[in-house]
């Protein structure tokens, strides 16, 4: 079980290697965050690492995982305006059954972006 993610570039049909990720621990209700940890994602767009959390180390509680969109375009060669359109991409979720795996992919181009909860 534990937690994951996995980010497609959908403009160039591929992973997102190189992508800079953080992931952050937050506190309701007033969203202040933690790092715990930043990656570049490897060539299949996911952490090098594996898990971002496996199943022994992850809580029950809130967290926010941060994509720096821009950066990752802009160093694919994307001539994007200033200020871009999509900057950093973050998303909130939360995590409340630990017998479950949590699986949080991104889909993004410089101007749009998805997510669900994946498996």
């Amino acid at each position: 079980m534990g937690l994951s993610t996995h980010v497609l570039d959908t403009m160039h049909g591929t992973p997102a290697a190189g992508m800079r990720v953080a992931l952050y621990v937050t506190q309701a209700p007033d969203g202040l965050a933690t790092l715990v940890r930043s990656m570049v994602l490897n060539a299949d767009g996911r952490n090098p690492d594996g898990l971002l959390y496996d199943n022994q180390s992850l809580r029950v509680g809130t967290y926010r995982l941060v994509f720096d969109v821009a950066a990752y375009f802009r160093a694919r060669g994307v001539d994007l305006p200033e200020p871009p359109f999509l900057n950093q991409v973050s998303l909130d979720f939360g995590v409340a059954d630990l017998a479950q795996h949590y699986h949080v992919p991104l889909l993004v181009s410089p101007w749009s972006y998805s997510t669900y909860r994946g498996s």
